[in-house]
């Protein structure tokens, strides 16, 4: 008789060119304790799904689900395959994402050793396996991480471990196109719960083969930052203090701004480069700062020029650029704040950067 399983492993699929075989294989083949994979067919033929498992389509730990809600936003598959977990932990693993051979053994341990609510996993990206250096924890800091002190928000996808004891209703925001993890990694880390960081375990495995991720459809500006409503609008961020709110903003604007502003700097599909964002991008700043304020001022000199400079109708898409570049070619103006008795804080642009490469 199989042993429940102690580990759900939700694989949202939405057509069947993807690698899903390999993610399963990777669970399946890659764990020894009592683990279930629920493959949830999104928005596509079950049966297409089905052949696309080979020979895992008939596995005893493999659970293939349906759902149609026409709407192409991973948070849907993700909530379906939440709603059918019954075991002690949940994990996500994308379609064309794998596990390194004994993750989840890895993850459970550490769980179980710490008594952790979540399990950070290491994440490797790409072919090379390059490893991430988010979140820019303590050095060395494994158990009890804290979300201030170990600048949880840096890791935006909730990658690792669940308990679903303790997060029963832990949902994705049904309507966001993007960012959905966003939202759902952030309520987690300033949750107080206990978390732990498996940093020198077994990696999850970012693939870089797909070449359909919905999440990397073209949006609006205003579409890419839905998240800041879910996240803002929730009871658990607006309980949070000052400082938690602060290192939010503060790797919002080091992060997502930053891409976004890249992403638009020239008008490659039409929608007009630059010029035609720069209103909307000068607003997104003051929303950023008016839901974490204090946020700006941890900023290094280099990112405050560039952030300037997109604001300015005197920038041009060179000019920004030069300035986006010159973020990380280190020097004193990478390290200080404009204020320089900050540039010394815990979310400081020297701290954190010394964290990363730690």
């Amino acid at each position: 008789m199989q042993s429940p399983p102690r580990v759900d492993v939700i694989v949202p699929v939405h057509t069947a060119a993807r690698p899903i075989e390999r993610a399963v294989a990777s669970v399946v083949d890659g764990t020894v304790a009592p683990v279930r994979v629920l493959v949830v067919a999104h928005n596509v033929v079950p049966e297409s799904i089905r052949a696309s498992l080979g020979r895992l389509a008939g596995h005893p730990a493999v659970e293939l689900l349906e759902l149609a809600d026409g709407i192409p936003s991973p948070a849907g598959p993700r909530n379906h395959g939440l709603d059918h977990a019954t075991a002690q932990f949940f994990a996500f693993l994308d379609s064309d994402d794998t596990l390194a051979p004994g993750a989840l053994d890895s993850w459970l341990a550490l769980a179980d050793d710490a008594a952790a609510d979540a399990v950070l996993a290491r994440i490797e990206r790409g072919t090379g396996g390059a490893a991430d250096p988010l979140p820019p924890t303590r050095p060395g800091r494994e158990r009890a991480l804290h979300a201030v002190k170990d600048r949880l928000a840096y890791r935006s996808e909730p990658v690792g471990l669940i308990s679903r004891a303790r997060f029963p209703r832990l949902r994705f925001t049904p309507e966001l196109l993007s960012g959905e993890d966003l939202a759902v990694s952030a309520e987690l880390w300033f949750s107080g719960a206990a978390i732990a960081y498996d940093r020198s375990g077994p990696a999850y495995r970012f693939g870089d083969d797909a070449v359909d991720r919905v999440t990397a459809n073209p949006r609006s500006l205003a579409a890419d930052f839905a998240f800041l409503d879910a996240v803002s609008g929730s009871a658990w961020f607006r309980g949070l203090r000052r400082s938690e709110r602060r290192v939010f903003g503060v790797k919002v604007f080091r992060l997502h701004f930053f891409d976004a502003v890249l992403a638009r700097l020239h008008d490659r599909d039409g929608s007009g480069g630059l010029a035609a964002h720069r209103a909307e991008l000068a607003e997104l700043v003051t929303r950023i700062e008016r839901i974490a304020p204090g946020s700006l001022a941890l900023l290094s000199r280099r990112d405050r020029a560039a952030i300037a400079e997109v604001s300015s109708p005197a920038g041009t898409p060179d000019s920004v650029l030069t300035l986006l570049e010159a973020r990380w070619l280190g020097g004193v103006d990478a390290m200080l704040t404009r204020n320089p008795f900050l540039s010394l804080h815990r979310q400081g642009p020297r701290r954190t950067l010394r964290d990363m490469v730690a």
